[in-house]
């Protein structure tokens, strides 16, 4: 099982990017997505987080600019980015909950591979 993110590059402030993550391999169930993210030389931040119905739970920071949904069916997760600002510069990753097939129903968290995002000012 693995996450694969796509969609980080260089913006404008003020404008839009989004992100995609796909999950692969031999699975059983996904629970939460989610979408984190590390700024230069700060910790790890969580951005937004959606479960398996769709709800959905945002950073203080990101409402309102941010929107986050989820493709069941092709296993993936993406994030919508508005009205980006320098602050949001980052290094985003995706997460999720995930049960691989024959793992009797018990969930891991899987990381994928981070993806630069870098909003000039």
């Amino acid at each position: 099982v693995q996450l694969q993110a796509f969609g980080g590059g260089l913006v404008q402030s003020g404008g839009s990017r989004g992100l995609s993550c796909a999950a692969s391999g031999s699975i059983f169930s996904i629970n939460f997505m989610a979408w984190f993210r590390q700024p230069p030389g700060k910790q790890r931040e969580l951005v937004a987080r959606i479960n398996s119905a769709g709800r959905t739970n945002y950073a203080d920071s990101v409402k309102g600019r941010f929107t986050i949904s989820r493709d069941n069916a092709k296993k993936t997760v993406t994030l919508q980015m508005n009205n980006l600002k320098p602050d949001d510069t980052a290094v985003y990753y995706c997460t999720a909950d995930i049960s691989p097939l024959g793992s009797n129903g018990i969930f891991y968290n899987y990381w994928g591979q981070g993806t630069q995002v870098t909003v000039s000012s």
